[in-house]
């Protein structure tokens, strides 16, 4: 959407899904190919759908990290598991693993799990050499990245079960839930994360309609959220971002779903931007605003919202549209990525562990010391696991 391609190798292009017949494979937005085939990484590339289900392959980290910035591979989960990936990559290829790392966690400031996945792949690689000493072979070290990130995405995919589950509780009979962005199977190596909720309440028999916010300006909820619906079936429609208000003022949404790339120490969460604007709205009309992020997007080293560094991306993204120009050449744009939603408006936060409500410093710190919380009407309940 207004962006450039840039390098890339096309691996295998189909014509997106019939309108008559939706496709209900599992989706694989991020493969894995060793030998003979790799080293690489093969991506489904999210800039073309759903106009075209086609991948690319990133042989190198330069690559991948194009492919990150471009928002090829993109939302949280997912980011995390291509970053540890990406990290095996440059092991496998001799590469500096250090560097490679470093390159990665920078290509989505705000994404922290795109740093964290990077950073545990590194760390086993370089626990490979026991001892803190040299790292023995390149390839000992590149076995150890691996089995890191194909560990990350196990669990990724059962975070998502998990989430689904937890999620499911909050859904009321009848449920009209909007969403905004892409919570899915895009974004995860499992369901997704809000989506997955919502997957879980549609195969319960909860779910009446699903509102899917348009998602500007890259509209990755019009091509993608609504692309992932229609496939499994889901009752849905999209309408623009500015027509949220005046949704909720008329009664059609009953709960807010969305996801995460960071959530500070405090519970402020940064989401696609327009996810503030939706959490203003939710509270003024009485609707719950529930957030669903795995635990590794919870970042206890943040201190809170206004230290959380916010992606700005090209204004072309902005006074384009489709390719097309939108506004006169050389046209000044604002276009954060990411707003940042503070705690006092999240109803409640679904991660694999369970459910926080309030989300508040003290709960999230419980959280990351080793308990997990269980619901109830008002605050939260910690078990020891």
């Amino acid at each position: 959407m207004g962006q450039s391609d840039g390098a890339r190798t096309d691996v295998a292009s189909t014509a997106g899904p019939s309108l008559a017949a939706p496709a209900r494979a599992a989706l694989t937005p991020l493969r894995w190919l060793g030998p003979p085939d790799g080293p690489v990484i093969e991506l489904l590339d999210q800039t073309r759908l759903p106009a075209e289900e086609a991948f690319i392959r990133c042989g190198s980290v330069p690559e991948l990290v194009d492919a990150i910035g471009r928002l090829v591979v993109r939302g949280a989960p997912l980011l995390g598991v291509a970053g540890a990936f990406g990290v095996a990559l440059a092991a496998y290829r001799g590469d500096d693993v250090e560097a490679a790392a470093a390159a990665i966690t920078a290509a989505r400031p705000t994404a922290v799990n795109l740093g964290w996945g990077a950073r545990r792949a590194l760390q086993s690689y370089r626990a490979a050499a026991g001892d803190g000493g040299p790292v023995p072979s390149h390839e000992t070290g590149a076995r150890a990245a691996l089995a890191e990130a194909q560990a990350i995405a196990a669990h990724d995919a059962a975070a998502s079960a998990a989430m689904a589950g937890h999620g499911l509780t909050l859904v009321p009979a009848g449920a009209r839930i909007l969403t905004h962005c892409n919570t899915g199977g895009l974004v995860s190596a499992g369901a997704g994360t809000a989506f997955a909720v919502i997957l879980a309440a549609h195969r319960a028999g909860r779910l009446a309609q699903l509102w899917v916010d348009e998602t500007r300006p890259l509209l990755q909820g019009a091509r993608l959220t609504a692309w992932e619906a229609r496939r499994t079936g889901i009752p849905h429609a999209v309408l623009a971002d500015n027509a949220a208000a005046s949704l909720l003022a008329a009664g059609q949404v009953d709960l807010v779903l969305t996801g995460a790339d960071r959530i500070a120490a405090d519970g402020s969460v940064a989401n696609k931007v327009g996810t503030y604007g939706l959490a203003v709205l939710a509270r003024h009309h009485g609707v719950p605003f529930v957030v669903v992020a795995p635990v590794s997007t919870v970042d206890l080293d943040t201190p809170d919202g206004a230290s959380i560094t916010v992606e700005h991306r090209p204004a072309a993204e902005v006074t384009s549209f489709a390719g097309q120009q939108a506004a006169p050449a050389d046209t000044p744009a604002y276009n954060p990525a990411f707003d940042v939603t503070p705690p006092d408006l999240v109803t409640a936060l679904v991660t694999e562990e369970g459910v926080i409500q309030p989300v508040t410093a003290g709960n999230l710190r419980v959280l990351g010391s080793g308990a997990h919380a269980i619901a109830g009407p008002q605050s939260a309940v910690y078990v020891e696991r």
